[in-house]
């Protein structure tokens, strides 16, 4: 098979293209013959030396894939050899074959083609368990979004508004502002030229917003707090600004009954993605088949070129996801 190797810790011109042995599934696998693979900013923390794949993970970054199931591991049905899937992976995916858990490939929505349906694994897995699971986000209520034409930025804005809720997104441009709007938001902030909480405050006449999805940290945790309503959410999904701490007003948090709350996906096992999987399946690929969600894909990069996807994903110039496909 091809695939892309880090050679060493650096920058994009470390992922070099390589031939590594074809794959064997183990109990519980699919061998998927791929056909994209979404890129994420995981994967640049990865290349950078930054984020280690987990125990038992692939070196070979990449955290989605779609593609082809071509063979299965013991306690896999056989049929489903040929079924068209696309599926959450601990690493692997920059690559022409991928092993992935059978119960983490779900088929392909209906109406999506395997190039866009790369882009949804990483992005509805973590809305799901994140903003409805995790953040009990429900029909009415108000939230923002952080980094709005993100690839988890642009599936959280049509899910939320296709499940009733009422969506502020910030991003940094008007242009990407108005992405966001296109995509539902009833709000988009520029958070380069207005200050987000006092247009939060504005926008809800003081009572602010009842979750709040960041993936930036550091100095946004207390204006993510001051943002949030009577028995609002924070929930962190990344750390964007670097810094591992940020100070707390807990008197805000008591006040206002507040939560804060947080998770990572890829060292989760597979029993507890199984769950979430079943979640997505039956709530957000429904959706998907309707188009009322849909994959955003800004650009694909042919395999080889994935230090020029990477570099893309670095300049934060793109709305929605980059994608590579297979030769």
């Amino acid at each position: 098979m091809r695939c892309i190797e880090i050679r060493q810790p650096g920058g994009p011109e470390v992922l070099q293209l390589a031939d590594r042995p074809s794959l064997v599934p183990g109990p519980g696998e699919v061998v998927i013959k791929v056909a994209a693979a979404g890129v994420n900013r995981p994967d640049v923390l990865q290349r950078m030396g930054a984020y280690p794949p987990p125990p038992g993970a692939s070196d070979i970054p990449g955290l989605e894939v779609s593609g082809t199931i071509m063979s299965v591991g013991d306690g896999v049905s056989p049929s489903r050899v040929g079924e068209h899937v696309c599926a959450l992976v601990t690493g692997g995916g920059y690559a022409t074959e991928c092993v992935a858990a059978a119960a983490l490939s779900l088929p392909v929505p209906r109406g999506v083609n395997l190039e866009s349906a790369a882009a949804l694994p990483e992005t509805c897995f973590t809305v799901w368990s994140n903003v409805f699971d995790r953040g009990r986000l429900v029909a009415g209520e108000t939230v923002l979004f952080h980094g709005g034409t993100s690839g988890i930025g642009t599936t959280a804005i049509q899910l939320a508004v296709a499940r009733g809720a009422r969506v502020v997104a910030t991003a940094g441009s008007d242009e990407k502002c108005r992405a966001c709007e296109a995509l539902g938001a009833s709000k988009a902030i520029n958070y380069r030229t207005g200050d987000f909480v006092e247009e939060i405050r504005a926008y809800t006449d003081g009572r602010g917003v009842d979750l709040v999805l960041d993936i930036v940290g550091g100095s946004y945790v207390a204006r993510n707090l001051a943002c949030l309503a009577t028995d609002g959410r924070l929930v962190q999904i990344g750390l964007m600004e670097g810094t591992p701490t940020a100070p707390v007003d807990f008197r805000r948090v008591l006040g206002r009954r507040l939560t804060l709350t947080g998770s990572t996906l890829r060292p989760r096992s597979v029993q507890d993605k199984a769950a979430i999987a079943a979640g997505v399946l039956a709530h957000v690929w429904p959706l998907v088949a309707e188009g009322r969600v849909r994959p955003v894909v800004h650009r694909t990069f042919p395999l080889a070129e994935a230090a020029a996807a990477h570099r893309l994903m670095e300049s934060s110039d793109h709305i929605g996801k980059i994608v590579l496909t297979m030769p």
